[in-house]
This record gives structure tokens, sequence and C-alpha cells, in this order.
């Protein structure tokens, strides 16, 4: 019998995927569309998103003091993160492989699609393509763990943790033995319902 706790899981998984397409209604609001995985505006939106830009000299003569101040900061972190993205590679091609799991899929997380935005100048295109990378490779990282707790240690928390991944539905109950047992003998099953998921969402 499902726990309470994994019921109200499943029911936020039915609202993300509510989500998603409110999602895709954007594209008729904001008259774009994915040709071939690639994002493309229509002429209409472009010519208007281009009068929308800031000049570059605007962006550079508008920043607070603090910003300019913290961009070696910022920029800095580019160093540990590519750090970290090698060793996600290194560690998904030897450890994930020889547990059997299922490898993520770099593609599904990092994405440069920002830009394509018009209205965006040269800095902040570059400033939003270095977040995009530093934020998906974290969501990137925090999947290839996801699987591996699942692997080894598939117990939800003793209390509600700020945050929490999609497939806690899938671990024992804190306290509960049997459901670890259970669901330690259910790898197999847990992973191939993942990629089902994956592959239906495509």
């Amino acid at each position: 019998m499902k726990s309470r706790i994994n019921r109200l899981l499943e029911e936020i998984e039915q609202k993300k995927i509510e989500l998603k397409w409110e999602y895709l209604k954007l594209m008729e609001k904001y008259s774009f569309s994915f040709i071939k995985w690639k994002i493309v505006f229509t002429n209409e939106a472009r010519i208007a998103n281009k009068k929308k830009k800031k000049s570059i000299l605007e962006s550079i003569f508008s920043a607070r003091v603090r910003e300019i101040l913290s961009m070696p900061f910022i920029y800095s972190m580019i160093i540990p993160a590519i750090i970290l993205d090698i060793f996600l590679f290194m560690y998904q091609n030897t450890a994930i492989r020889l547990y059997g799991i299922p490898l993520v899929k770099r593609s599904d997380y990092i994405s440069f699609e920002r830009k394509e935005l018009d209205y965006l100048n040269t800095i902040q295109k570059v400033n939003c393509l270095y977040c995009s990378y530093v934020n998906w490779l974290f969501s990137y990282a925090v999947e290839v763990w996801w699987r591996t707790e699942k692997y080894w240690c598939p117990i939800k928390s003793a209390k509600k943790m700020r945050w929490g991944h999609e497939w806690q539905k899938y671990f024992a109950d804190y306290g509960d033995p049997e459901g670890f047992r259970e669901c330690f003998l259910s790898i197999d099953e847990y992973y191939k319902e993942k990629e089902k998921s994956i592959l239906e969402e495509k």
C-alpha cells in the first residue's frame, strides 16, 4: 500500500506535467517554435524584440559599482564548474556504468537557448549563457547523484527537506525496514520506469 507521502509526491508529479503544458503555451504567446530542436521566432517577433534591446554602452554605464566589483568572483566560478563537469563525465563512465544505472544525458539538462533572444545584447547574452551553464550543470550533477542515492540509500528523510527530487516516491519511508528492502529489490523496475517516463516526455 502506498504511503500518504508517496501519494502526495505523485500529485506533485501530476502538477509538474500540467506546468509543462503551461510552458508550451508560451510558444504561441511569444511567437516562437522548435524546428529541429532549435528555437525559431517569427520575423515579426524578432523585429519587435530587437527594438527593445539595450545597447552595450547602456549596459556598461548603467552597471552599479557593486556589480562591477563582483564580476571577478562570479566568473571565477567557471573553474570549479568545468572541473565538476569533467569529474561527472568520469564518474558516469566508471561508477555509474559499473552499477548498471542508465547514464544521465547531459544534453537533457544543459541548454543555451537564451542566445536566441533578440532583446538581449552581447553582454547580456554572455551573462545568460554563463548562468545557464552553471545552473543546468548543477541540475545535471544532482540528477547523477539522485541515481546514485537510489542505488545505495533509497530512504526518505525523516522530516520535509527544503528540496526533494522527483524520484523520492520510490524511496522507502524513514523507519520502514521492509520498504527499504523492497526498494533494493525493485531497482531494475525503477530505472525501467524512469527511462519510460523520459521517452514519454520527448
